[in-house]
């Protein structure tokens, strides 16, 4: 598959950096007409602000930025649209929880089964 793939680098120090608006629309390489219908369909979401800031004053965390940078991908490689899109993020989210609850079960099957080889 060629095409244009980037990296994201992320700097201990930038893990707690927000963005505003015009900063993720800069960082992720697209409009704000995008990130506003993103946000409308629930597929990236400001940091919690009253509901009557308007949107130039959104701020947003680095999670909504790799966030907004996987919908794009999808967007783009898959040519999904946006309901389509925010239904498919959904179901990855459900799937990266279900393998981390199996690591963390398997870790503790593991730390029972060293604990009874011990008695």
């Amino acid at each position: 598959m060629a095409g244009n793939k980037s990296v994201v680098t992320i700097d201990v120090a930038e893990s707690r950096a927000t963005f505003s608006l015009r900063e993720l629309c800069e960082r992720g390489e697209c409009h704000a007409e995008l990130v506003l219908k993103m946000v409308s369909y629930g597929i990236i979401e400001p940091i919690e602000q009253a509901p009557s800031a308007p949107e130039q004053n959104w701020e947003f965390d680095l999670e909504a930025l790799l966030r907004l940078r996987k919908a794009m991908r999808l967007q783009r490689d898959l040519k999904i649209n946006l309901p389509g899109l925010a239904v498919s993020l959904e179901l990855l989210d459900q799937v990266d929880a279900m393998h981390r609850d199996i690591l963390r079960l398997r870790q503790q099957l593991a730390q029972l089964s060293r604990g009874l080889g011990d008695e």
